[in-house]
């Protein structure tokens, strides 16, 4: 496999580059997730996301696609982004290739959920009546 794909952005994240990373003539599936902000949360209208990193961000999230990769010999990326977001704009890719569909659905779900659970990023919600709060902090 060539360079890990695994980084923490202020840009836009280039879905097409995420996949192409785990592209290999022996997958037979590629799952691709794209998160995106949505323009409601617990009832309330969000109209922007601040996401905020923890300086070794990134190296966390390098870690874990690290692990995943050595844990399942499957392939990773994950690019996750931070800064001021709007709605529709992505903040997390992450991809899998495996041979079959199965293996690359249930490893995209377990790399996510690890993402969100693992890497030291917080976002900030700006709801339409001009209140806000930060989600994550307790990690």
């Amino acid at each position: 496999m060539t360079e890990m794909h695994a980084y923490v952005t202020d840009e836009t994240i280039d879905e097409a580059a995420v996949r192409a990373a785990v592209d290999a003539p022996d997958c037979g599936a590629t799952v691709v997730f794209y998160g995106v902000i949505r323009n409601h949360d617990g009832g309330e209208d969000v109209r922007a996301l601040d996401y905020s990193a923890h300086p070794e961000a990134e190296r966390f999230l390098r870690e874990l696609v690290a692990e995943e990769q050595a844990a399942t010999g499957l392939r990773f990326a994950a690019v996750h982004r931070v800064g001021s977001l709007k709605i529709g704009d992505a903040a997390l890719v992450a991809a899998v290739a495996a041979a079959h569909r199965g293996e690359a659905f249930a490893a995209i779900e377990r790399l996510v959920e690890r993402i969100k659970h693992e890497v030291p990023i917080w976002k900030r919600q700006h709801f339409a009546s001009g209140s806000s709060e930060w989600v994550g902090l307790d990690r």
